[in-house]
């Protein structure tokens, strides 16, 4: 953890890299991999979903699976190729580079991390219920056809590519938190009419449902991300800062999302709702009480 180098969610490295006017912009491009991700796998995952039930649930799902040995593969060869960032750089030519990092920000930047948490809670946890448990909810509640559920993830997963970018660069004009804060308003305003949409079980309001959801909810907060999140950090804490909030985070929100919210399936649209309503206002609280990090110097 020494070499803070900014990989995964929110912890781009192209936001450090880039021009100071640009790094919401530039820290948005990383942020395309998951819905290109999500777009791919769907796909495929269609096309096995397509066999016989017995011969998909016996092989047919492996596949795609091991097919994914190539993409990280790929992900291994960038990651090791990736050059150090500016700024850490020249922390490390000062000699002034952490030595026990995590300790480090535990101890310098508590509410940092809190915050950072805090902020992906909504965005994290919702997706997940946006693209796993919403085939679930689509299949089993509703009764529609496996195949149009994953079709309507693929559109949204499509019209986010250009959602998140786009998001990305009106965090350099209008700063971070309005933007974020945007997207969390719509997760919690959405919520419920996200799950009406979908107990219709008619297929372009169920596709208008999840467009909305990754395009209006989702990627305002997930654009800006990589950025706001680094900038929270001084550079010799910078990677295991935002790091560490926002792989906590993870494993609160997406991790459990799924798994909540199918416990909450009995109870109900509302049950459901009310959850990511909770998660919302967790991430506009955090988001509020941060500072507007889009003039922060780096470095």
């Amino acid at each position: 953890m020494n070499r803070h180098r900014s990989r995964g969610n929110g912890t781009s490295r192209s936001n450090i890299h880039a021009p100071a006017g640009a790094r919401g912009f530039y820290g948005s491009w990383p942020q395309i991999g998951v819905p290109a991700g999500l777009l791919l796998s769907t796909a495929v995952f269609a096309q096995f979903a397509r066999l016989p039930e017995a011969q998909f649930l016996s092989w047919g799902w492996r596949v795609p699976f091991l097919m994914s040995i190539l993409l990280v593969g790929l992900g291994l060869i960038i990651r090791v190729r990736i050059l150090e960032t500016p700024a850490f750089a020249r922390v490390k030519q000062a000699r002034t580079e952490s030595r026990r990092p995590i300790v480090d920000v535990l101890r310098t930047h508590p509410k940092e991390v809190l915050l950072a948490m805090g902020a992906r809670l909504a965005e994290n946890g919702a997706f997940y219920i946006y693209t796993v448990f919403g085939l679930v909810y689509g299949t089993q509640k509703v009764g529609m056809e496996r195949q149009t559920v994953l079709n309507g993830v693929l559109i949204a997963a499509a019209c986010a590519l250009f959602a998140i970018p786009l998001c990305g660069a009106l965090s350099d004009r209008l700063g971070r938190r309005p933007v974020y804060l945007f997207g969390a308003c719509v997760t919690a305003l959405f919520a419920y009419p996200l799950f009406w949409l979908l107990d219709t079980g008619s297929t372009p309001l169920v596709w208008l449902a999840l467009v909305v959801a990754l395009v209006f909810a989702h990627s305002p907060m997930y654009g800006p991300q990589a950025a706001f999140l680094s900038e929270l950090f001084d550079t010799r804490v910078r990677y295991s800062g935002a790091s560490l909030g926002s792989q906590l985070s993870s494993v609160i929100a997406g991790g459990l999302s799924p798994f909540i919210a199918t416990a909450l399936l009995p109870y109900g649209r509302a049950a459901l709702a009310a959850y990511i309503v909770v998660m919302a206002l967790v991430t506009i609280v955090a988001v509020h009480i941060a500072s507007e990090t889009r003039y922060h110097t780096i470095g």
